[in-house]
């Protein structure tokens, strides 16, 4: 390949970079142009590699079933693209549709607080030290997944927010419902539990990510500070 006739993606000003873009943002931030730019690789002398997805999804109405049916030699067609980078769009359009085809895992769909608490129930009955934990929601609010983010004291937990947000986008998350056991069995929130939960809002709103709940587990019951208005 001709270094001086192709412009590589780290050449591109910082806003067009959608390798750099995803790292910062995450893969829903990236338009389908960006994402097939990071297929491409590298452009020509006259576009860049977002510029030559663009022409390529317009040429197709930016319909992505319609990309997914052209052929090596149809792509290949498009000044910038070879047999090398047609293959890389081919494969990866074709294992789109694969996972389409693919019977999707039923996920557990929250729908109250008592749930919440019910699911919790195996990671913080009896524990003797504070832990936080993250649940993951997708848009209709089935379970993505549940991590614990903080392991603490009997009385206390340090939660890193840029963990807690970082762990969300990289799951594709859509909303976040946060828990967390107060092993002395009180079941009060203390002014550090209502600034967590006014923080976690704050940030998710600004993501896009709202926190839909903030749960205080003990042994004997639970608080909710959505159920009490506390949100």
């Amino acid at each position: 390949m001709d270094t001086h006739s192709s412009i590589r993606i780290f050449e591109l000003a910082e806003a067009d970079r959608p390798r750099e873009k995803l790292l910062l943002k995450g893969k829903a931030a990236l338009s389908d142009a960006e994402l097939v730019a990071i297929l491409i690789g590298t452009g020509t002398a006259a576009c860049s590699a977002v510029d030559l997805a663009r022409m390529l999804l317009a040429s197709v109405g930016n319909d992505l079933g319609a990309l997914a049916r052209m052929s090596i030699a149809d792509l290949t067609q498009f000044k910038g693209i070879g047999e090398a980078k047609a293959v890389s769009i081919v494969s990866a359009l074709e294992l789109g549709r694969r996972r389409k085809e693919q019977e999707l895992p039923k996920r557990e769909k929250i729908i109250s607080s008592r749930q919440v608490y019910l699911l919790m129930r195996p990671d913080l009955h009896d524990e003797p030290v504070e832990q936080v934990y993250l649940l993951l929601l997708n848009r209709t609010n089935g379970l993505i997944k549940k991590q614990r983010v903080s392991q603490g004291g009997t009385t206390a937990s340090v939660v890193d927010l840029k963990v807690v947000f970082k762990f969300a986008l990289e799951h594709g998350a859509h909303s976040l419902i946060l828990v967390h056991n107060h092993p002395s069995g009180n079941l009060q929130p203390s002014d550090a539990d209502q600034r967590l939960t006014q923080r976690v809002q704050q940030i998710g709103k600004e993501l896009e990510l709202p926190l839909l709940d903030h749960l205080i587990y003990t042994d004997q019951g639970y608080f909710s500070f959505a159920d009490e208005g506390r949100m």
